[in-house]
């Protein structure tokens, strides 16, 4: 009985992995025939518009052609790919439980996307701004290639789009109980230390950029200290404690 019960598993899993497969290559697919469009709007936006994008090898285009098609691929498969992991283990929860987890997978996107448009429309100019200016100010003469320009985007605006979803991450740990309000407060002081370390290193070193880019992260974890609070409250006076 238990080894038919892992055959179901197994194969219910590699139905869902097909499912998600199946997303990517099909986004990606998508992605491909979009990145052209992409990459030129990208372009003309009014930062990037007076840099020219130099290729200094014959694969610097191919590659961010295949990166831009990668991320749009991989931003309409995360959502996928986190609702076939919750149908996956919504028969082993309650109705209850399901429920109340559904709900990360909508947030968890759409905080990946605020993070991503904060990160690309706020933060990513200001260093680009910066690092201008630094380069004007010793007298260098100024040739971009397109791969770093790129990579220097990608490197600033993912990381700054994941950390976006500290608060769904810390409502999940309260949820199944590893986290707490209490151990969220007392940790507090050290949490502002952490984030503005991070905040210094994703913006330039001046104080206006710094704390436009610490402030937001600040209330961040606030908010995830707010809705982890609600979230133990609820779960403390429910009569099963879940």
């Amino acid at each position: 009985m238990d080894q038919d019960n892992w055959i179901v598993h197994v194969a219910e899993a590699r139905k869902r992995l097909i499912i998600v497969g199946i997303c990517f290559i099909v986004t990606f697919a998508a992605g491909l025939y979009a990145a052209p469009g992409i990459l030129l709007y990208l372009k003309s936006q009014p930062l990037a518009e007076p840099i020219a994008w130099n290729v200094f090898s014959f694969t610097d285009g191919i590659l961010i052609y295949m990166k831009c098609a990668l991320i749009f691929a991989l931003m309409f498969t995360v959502p996928v790919l986190l609702y076939q992991l919750w149908a996956f283990v919504k028969p082993g929860l309650t109705e209850h439980e399901a429920k109340s987890a559904f709900p990360f997978i909508p947030v968890a996107f759409m905080l990946f996307l605020a993070g991503l448009s904060f990160s690309y429309y706020v933060v990513f100019p200001m260093m680009l701004k910066f690092m201008k200016r630094m380069n004007q100010t010793i007298g260098a003469i100024e040739t971009y290639g397109i791969d770093r320009y790129f990579g220097f985007l990608f490197d600033l605006v993912i990381p700054m789009a994941i950390a976006f979803e500290l608060p769904v991450v810390i409502l999940f740990l309260t949820r199944i109980g590893i986290l707490t309000p209490d151990t969220l407060r007392k940790t507090r002081k050290y949490a502002y230390l952490g984030l503005a370390i991070l905040g210094s290193c994703i913006s330039p070193p001046d104080f206006v950029s710094h704390l436009s880019v610490t402030i937001p992260l600040i209330l961040l974890f606030e908010i995830s200290v707010y809705v982890s609070g609600r979230q133990w409250r609820k779960m403390q006076s429910s009569p099963s404690g879940s």
